[in-house]
């Protein structure tokens, strides 16, 4: 199986990286084009993979066809490899706000296509994917897609009519976390903590805190009120977040990463 990357940006060397870790592929199974030469060249030197010098040659080299590129660029890209993608080659996009119809427009073909939404923290082998398929895609192309995200994390097959809501609570949420990480390391120098230490606390707290979620499957609520004291430091803490209307923020923020990807 060879895989074929346009685009190599950081998610796609978050890709690369975990399905050569979990030894999915060799190193000289996957190919990959960039928009600069020295993308490419640097790429091809971190992980030893095969750099081609088009789009073109990488789809016409490719068995598997992943997409990386950023939605603006989507268009251009399909109509320079269209001639290459025959209904024997998987095409897997990771571009945001592009639905299944839209891409299967541009090509004009009858193809195998897996849309899928991965995350940043498949950076550290972390991520969070969401999966959906055409139905030229059948069950053998979609158990390879998963195979292939779940090197990097973890991938979930949905329905395309919730990919927009996915992209915002898995994809565009990791900033959200890193806005939370920031302010709380911000109150803790505030009140006297160094910098360094502060980040190391705010952080694992929220690593913690997502792990207990993952691996006990209690409601976060319920881990909430296991923290809140009476009278405690907690609560007036909560009370506090209640009062500025954190909550609200983050489902008004969610509602709008959803609508931008929806126009898009």
């Amino acid at each position: 199986m060879k895989i074929g990357f346009i685009g190599l940006g950081n998610m796609a060397k978050a890709m690369i990286g975990g399905m050569l870790q979990k030894g999915i592929v060799e190193a000289g199974d996957i190919a990959g084009s960039a928009k600069t030469r020295n993308t490419l060249e640097r790429t091809g030197r971190e992980f030893g993979i095969l750099t081609l010098d088009s789009n073109k040659d990488v789809a016409k080299w490719a068995d598997v066809i992943v997409l990386a590129v950023k939605p603006v660029f989507l268009s251009e890209v399909i109509g320079e490899i269209r001639d290459e993608v025959t209904e024997e080659k998987l095409v897997i996009s990771i571009a945001a706000g592009k639905s299944i119809k839209w891409i299967e427009k541009e090509f004009g073909k009858s193809l195998k296509l897996i849309r899928c939404m991965p995350n940043t923290p498949a950076l550290v082998g972390a991520g969070c994917t969401a999966v959906c398929s055409n139905p030229a895609a059948g069950e053998k192309e979609e158990e390879l897609c998963l195979r292939l995200m779940e090197s990097f994390g973890k991938a979930i097959v949905i329905p395309e009519r919730l990919m927009d809501t996915a992209g915002a609570v898995g994809g565009s949420s990791p900033a959200f976390v890193f806005l939370f990480i920031e302010a709380m390391a911000d109150g803790a120098v505030r009140e006297g903590m160094p910098r360094k230490q502060a980040y190391e606390f705010a952080a694992n707290a929220v690593a913690g805190s997502a792990k207990l979620v993952l691996e006990t499957g209690m409601h976060p609520g319920e881990l909430k009120d296991m923290v809140c004291s009476p009278g405690g430091t907690t609560i007036e803490g909560m009370a506090a977040l209640e009062e500025k209307g954190m909550r609200s923020a983050v489902m008004e923020a969610i509602h709008a990463c959803v609508e931008k990807s929806r126009q898009m």
